[in-house]
């Protein structure tokens, strides 16, 4: 992989991992185009710029690192423990669902629920606008939600998102739990291919793995900031209505 390629990855990687519209599938899509082939050494680099947007997130949310803010984080390892035993017993099978046709049909499916989640979204029933007022059984069912993110194109973010609307949380403060909640899922996730991977970093290709994962960082924490900031001016329609175009593009594309 050379280093062009890797600042595209790095840019795609922070610019969608925490947006409602999937970093894999993207990824997918931009290696594909990029023709860059799934190798044991370029499934390492996909590793690397993932703890990119893992840092950001620490970065953007340090102040919430201390005891005070313990029940917080309770219910965010709540809101984790689905989709960590879930994708730590069928991880085969959901990496064998990788594919552009798999992304592109959740992308339109994904872009249907974001619009109708709007067009039925009350501002009268929300009752949770800041992070510490979330309960344990709204985290629950946001866990729940974010399930269906196990399957490409999906996206982490879009699913723990709607989970919150469903359950009476606003957007931003959804947005938020998003954030905080990549946290254990990247750890987990990123630790787990680390430990399948770290044979494969290729010493030579150390300057395209450190570009990857300062540009991952660098993007990502951009556009937490900008994303938190859209939210409180805008709703989730833009984002419904770009996956359904996505979708759209690539079945065309690969039919």
């Amino acid at each position: 992989m050379d280093i062009l390629q890797a600042m595209v990855l790095g840019i795609v990687e922070g610019a969608t991992e925490f947006l409602p519209i999937s970093s894999t599938g993207h990824l997918i899509v931009a290696s594909q185009w990029l023709n860059i082939h799934a190798t044991e050494t370029n499934k390492a680099f996909d590793v690397i710029i993932q703890l990119g947007a893992i840092l950001a997130t620490v970065v953007n949310y340090r102040d919430k690192f201390a005891l005070k803010y313990i029940e917080l984080w309770k219910k965010v390892i709540l809101a984790f423990l689905p989709i960590a035993m879930v994708g730590f017993l069928f991880h085969q099978q959901i990496k064998a669902l990788f594919s552009v046709p798999v992304v592109a049909v959740m992308f339109i499916i994904g872009g249907v629920i974001f619009l109708l989640a709007e067009r039925f979204y009350k501002h009268a029933l929300v009752h949770e606008s800041q992070l510490e007022a979330i309960t344990y059984k709204q985290a629950f069912w946001i866990g729940i939600a974010q399930l269906f993110a196990v399957i490409p194109g999906a996206s982490r973010a879009g699913s723990s998102i709607i989970g919150a609307l469903l359950v009476g949380v606003s957007r931003k403060t959804s947005a938020e739990f998003s954030f905080l909640l990549a946290l254990p899922v990247l750890s987990a996730a990123g630790g787990f291919d680390l430990l399948k991977h770290y044979r494969d970093f290729n010493h030579q290709d150390i300057l395209a793995l450190v570009v990857g994962f300062l540009v991952a960082f660098l993007v990502a924490l951009l556009t937490m900031r900008l994303f938190i900031r859209f939210l409180q001016h805008f709703t989730f329609v833009g984002f419904g209505i770009y996956r359904i175009l996505l979708g759209i593009f690539l079945l065309c594309w690969i039919g």
